[in-house]
């Protein structure tokens, strides 16, 4: 995609009131999205990865306000993401209690929460033993794919 070709998707999303817009052609991927806390002169930031980066040495990571971008995964810790895009539930209807706390003892076959999407429940179990270190979603709030769910100390 050249230069005028961004351009017209840039007007394309101003005109429609998009905050981000995905297009993939001939194998190379465009992804424009209008940056939130910091935007820049034109309000819009642009994303072409063509190849992925290469790694960055711990102390080269970059920061925002002080914290890291990135944090490092601890080797104790097992992280549930979501398979899918959807509506986060904690409990299986509303005003049931949640399927699981934070410290709360979980088995692999444990139900930690459901996901709905196109108006299909989908259960997401725990995947390991452990305790659930961390709940990292509210109830009724929207998912995407591979996002982190839950932390879960391994037993």
């Amino acid at each position: 995609m050249d230069v005028e070709g961004i351009k017209k998707l840039l007007l394309l999303m101003n005109d429609n009131d998009l905050c981000e817009l995905e297009v993939e052609e001939e194998g190379r991927k465009v992804r424009l999205r209008k940056h939130e806390r910091h935007p820049p002169a034109n309000g819009v930031m642009l994303q072409m990865p063509m190849a992925a980066a290469p790694a960055r040495a711990p102390g080269q990571t970059p920061s925002e306000a002080g914290k890291p971008a990135v944090k490092v995964p601890r080797p104790d810790i097992y992280e549930v993401k979501s398979p899918l895009v959807g509506t986060f539930f904690r409990a299986p209807k509303p005003g049931a209690p949640p399927f699981v706390e934070s410290g709360a003892r979980v088995t692999a076959d444990k139900t930690l929460c459901i996901i709905e999407a196109m108006k299909v429940m989908n259960e997401i179990k725990a995947e390991i033993e452990g305790v659930v270190e961390e709940v990292l979603v509210n109830n009724g709030e929207p998912v995407e794919f591979n996002q982190v769910l839950f932390l879960i100390r391994k037993a």
